[in-house]
């Protein structure tokens, strides 16, 4: 059957949407999945260590509970086996082609229809939708002589777990939500540890524990436990979104419980003034953990506070100009969000790249559609990240809306759906005026969230996550052209 639906990705947000079509008798889709396997994000980091940072009743679907997770905060594997387990049951395998690299989507005018170049050759179909993420493709630093390392190095989404690490020097670069995961159990594992800090982090303690066998058994027998944990854990991250806004009481509240966590944690004060953050809390990501501080006042491990700058050999250097002979480096550098590559790749009415479009930084009207890409859904794209609550459920809402598209196309007979330039602006400008005098706007710091290029706040949504789902978890028609098919030539 030829496909009406094209989605890109097998993760949260590919599956997602997937799962809804199912759901209401379509089966006239096409999953598109460069990897052998689903789940993403959660399949591709496999570091030591790796695990949620998100309570993982609320970092779940919220139609396909799971009563038996271990952990409030569960491991990535059990993430990995929940949506593994969520493909299976709701239908979706048969439905992806595994292997199969997406290497360009153009529109096609005359037709109607994107036309999707992947590695095992070309397929069409009338609506395209992305659900790559903001965490698929590691980004590594340009680090002078890199090249020249005479040990291992590779990057935490890659990790290599043939790499003989006990008793070897390690270098770990970044002080990310990754790093303080890979660092604790790395410091176990070496000789000696050297880490090489950007800048450091806000942490707060991580208030993890594991579930009782009768905590699971009453999740599996009463559903509603499960709504009740949901709820809990939603309104606890809503209450700390007023620190993003810049709040001095709630900016102070945080301030307090993460500097105090830092001074319970780290007892030599020297290597503590070095762990002190240096812009506002909430700036960059809110980290947890219980276990990094205690690596790092370890004494294997050296803090390097000062970015890896160069490599000679087996010495790599801090911009500090302090060298460290390592037998293998750790990359834990994050991902290409600001700039995802899969822009790269899409090509709408004009033959402009997504691309090149957003030159100035990410934008869509509603988070989801841009103009001058007709029948072209993005899944978590522009404005979609949270710092304080579940991606989830910002994906829930946009599959919401797309659902809500799709109807509204079938209804008017039409084919083809365009937002206007004018909604798409105007819905910028409305987000630019929330995003004034947030803490990420005026932190003090550089992080991921803003686009370096016009200062703007691309990747996340300025306001509460309760407020996505008001504003964009329903279809806005009066934002849209709608246009009959082409007729075709005789």
């Amino acid at each position: 059957m030829t496909p009406k639906i094209i989605i890109i990705g097998a993760g949260f947000a590919g599956l997602g949407m997937a799962i809804r079509l199912k759901r209401a008798g379509r089966d006239d889709f096409l999953i598109i999945e460069r990897a052998e396997d689903v789940g993403g994000t959660w399949r591709d980091n496999h570091y030591p260590g790796v695990a949620c940072d998100v309570p993982s009743h609320l970092y779940s679907y919220s139609y396909l509970p799971n009563p038996d997770w271990s952990r409030v905060f569960s491991p990535g594997g059990e993430i990995q086996a929940y949506i593994r387990k969520c493909a299976e049951d709701e239908g979706i395998l048969p439905h992806v082609r595994f292997g199969t690299d997406m290497t360009a989507c153009r529109w096609d005018d005359a037709a109607a229809e994107w036309v999707v170049e992947t590695s095992a050759g070309e397929f069409r179909a009338p609506i395209l939708i992305t659900g790559t993420g903001h965490l698929a493709d590691s980004r590594m630093p340009e680090v002078e002589g890199l090249e020249s390392f005479t040990g291992e190095a590779f990057h935490s989404a890659d990790w290599n777990h043939a790499a003989d690490l006990e008793g070897k020097r390690i270098g770990v670069v970044g002080s990310g939500a990754s790093a303080i995961q890979i660092i604790p159990e790395m410091q176990k594992r070496a000789s000696e540890m050297v880490v090489f800090q950007r800048s450091a982090p806000y942490m707060i303690p991580r208030w993890d524990r594991a579930f009782t066998a009768g905590e699971r058994r009453l999740c599996a027998r009463d559903p509603e436990t499960i709504e009740a944990m949901r709820s809990e854990i939603f309104w606890m991250g809503e209450f700390n979104f007023a620190q993003r806004r810049n709040i001095p009481r709630f900016l102070g509240e945080a301030k307090a419980l993460a500097l105090g966590h830092l001074e319970a944690g780290i007892a030599d004060p020297d290597l503590r003034a070095k762990l002190t953050p240096d812009y506002e809390v909430g700036c960059k990501r809110l980290l947890i953990s219980n276990s990094y501080y205690p690596a790092m006042a370890s004494e294997n491990v050296t803090l390097e506070a000062s970015a890896l700058k160069r490599i000679e050999g087996g010495t790599a250097y801090g911009a500090s100009g302090e060298g460290y002979e390592l037998d293998v480096l750790v990359f834990a550098t994050g991902f290409e969000a600001v700039r995802p590559p899969f822009a790269k790749r899409i090509f709408g009415r004009d033959g402009r790249s997504l691309d090149a479009r957003w030159d100035e930084g990410m934008q869509a009207c509603d988070s989801i559609a841009c103009a001058g890409y007709p029948n072209l859904f993005i899944i978590n794209g522009p404005n979609t990240g949270l710092g304080h609550n579940s991606v989830v459920y910002i994906i829930e809402a946009q599959v919401d809306y797309i659902m809500g598209a799709l109807d509204h196309i079938e209804a008017s007979g039409a084919e083809v759906i365009e937002v206007t330039r004018e909604a798409e602006d105007a819905y910028m400008e409305t987000l630019d005026a929330m995003a004034a005098g947030t803490v990420w706007l005026a932190g003090g710091c550089k992080s991921w969230y803003v686009d370096d290029r016009s200062g703007r706040l691309t990747l996340v949504w300025p306001d509460f996550a309760h407020s996505f789902r008001d504003e964009n978890g329903v279809f806005h028609p009066e934002k849209y052209t709608l246009a009959p098919a082409p007729v075709a030539a005789e």
